[in-house]
């Protein structure tokens, strides 16, 4: 049961300024980057904190701050510290000071490097802050897998949970890495959008627009978050990862493992494809991801993958590498407890053969079931949320929306 959710990205702090603002909307891409920049890291953490510590942590503690505070959490921790996990992903870590640390090496020598250079670009650091932060003492590590780490994040917390090993955890992925290197390796590539439009879908799309952010969920067993009367923002209903095991950066052409991804997270739901009510797509902008991503939708969904809708966030704060999968996984939830598609902006060009429904523009209410629903989900409205990431990894999470 998801209890909590907290984002800091390029539409706001919190996750009420990113559900709302995406289903007006609004874009929070300026000049071709999708910066946080209502983020201010002074207001959550002192002087030698922020100091201390890289930027993709200082999302991760914002977020955590809200998440932990909307769970019902401020006060303390509501399981033995033990029984509590943290389990973040990110996809490059604190690069920022991998590249700051790096130039005084070269411009200085050894002793101008920092002491806590290391501590603060582990891909670790965040997921260990958090737990140091709020006592949680239960399983916790970092997952790295590209763009897909904060889905596969969720997934693992869903699987700790699961198993018994933690009663409830901390989940969801960082990633600060709009920077020089990163910047100029994604475009070296012809990754990013030379444009600087995100426009996932559209026969126009050349490319994703590189972002940053952070998404945290609080994960609760589901009777004990009943038994203290938590309320549900939603549900992890099913969670699946495959690997293309195809190419570092390219998806495999015809989406047959990213399908099985789709499939699987269904099946483990106990849910067909006629049960899906909306697809948050992974929806990078780019000419290879957008084209595989519809076919493997087609290919895990069927007939049902002709009406369901589907639509992009990083058409409206671009790709946020590692911390896409948690944040669009909220995003995910919120829409589906507003009973609400949000818009795929930048979308007018359609290009032969990626012909879905990409909600193109402006938000629509999901369908309305005449039967009320009566499926393992009890009724609520469905959706799954796909990332891929590169080096093959692909992780889909299914979700049920919480009461409004």
């Amino acid at each position: 049961m998801i209890t909590g959710t907290g984002a800091v990205t390029p539409l706001g702090l919190g996750s009420r300024a990113l559900i709302e603002r995406w289903v007006e909307g609004t874009s929070g891409i300026e000049d071709g980057l999708g910066r946080c920049s209502e983020f201010d890291p002074s207001e959550v953490l002192t002087v030698k904190e922020v100091r201390r510590s890289d930027r993709f942590t200082q999302f991760a503690i914002a977020a955590c701050a809200e998440a932990l505070e909307s769970a019902g959490w401020a006060d303390g921790l509501p399981y033995a510290s033990d029984r509590v996990g943290c389990v973040v992903g990110t996809g490059i870590g604190g690069l920022a000071t991998i590249e700051e640390q790096h130039s005084r090496l070269l411009d200085a020598g050894e002793r101008s490097v920092s002491a806590l250079g290391v501590p603060m670009m582990m891909s670790n650091a965040a997921a260990g802050a958090l737990a140091m932060r709020h006592g949680m003492t239960g399983p916790s590590w970092g997952v790295v897998s590209a763009c897909a780490a904060g889905a596969h994040a969720i997934g693992t917390a869903v699987r700790l949970v699961q198993t018994g090993d933690a009663d409830a955890v901390v989940t969801g992925g960082a990633e600060a890495a709009l920077t020089p290197m990163a910047r100029a390796g994604f475009a070296r590539m012809g990754a990013t959008s030379p444009t600087g439009v995100s426009r996932p879908f559209d026969a126009r799309r050349d490319g994703f627009v590189l972002g940053e952010g952070a998404g945290i969920l609080v994960l609760e067993e589901r009777e004990a978050a009943l038994a203290r009367g938590a309320q549900p923002i939603g549900e992890v209903l099913g969670y699946c990862a495959t690997a293309d095991a195809y190419h570092l950066t390219a998806p495999q052409p015809t989406g047959e493992c990213a399908a099985r991804a789709i499939a699987g997270a269904l099946a483990e739901a106990g849910l067909d494809a006629a049960r899906v009510d909306y697809v948050n797509a992974h929806g990078t902008s780019t000419p290879l991801n957008d084209r595989t991503e519809t076919q493997a939708l087609k290919s895990a969904l069927g007939d049902r993958a002709a009406t369901v809708p589907v639509s992009s966030l990083k058409s409206a704060i671009g790709h946020l590498l590692g911390a896409s999968g948690a944040v669009e996984a909220i995003a995910t939830a919120l829409a589906l407890r507003e009973r609400v598609a949000p818009p795929t902006l930048n979308w007018s060009e359609p290009e032969e053969g990626l012909d879905l429904d990409y909600v193109p523009g402006v938000a629509r209410p999901l369908r309305e079931r005449a039967n009320g629903g009566g499926d393992a989900d009890g009724g609520a409205a469905v959706g799954i949320s796909n990332s891929f990431g590169f080096g093959g990894h692909n992780a889909v999470i299914c979700l049920a929306g919480g009461e409004r």
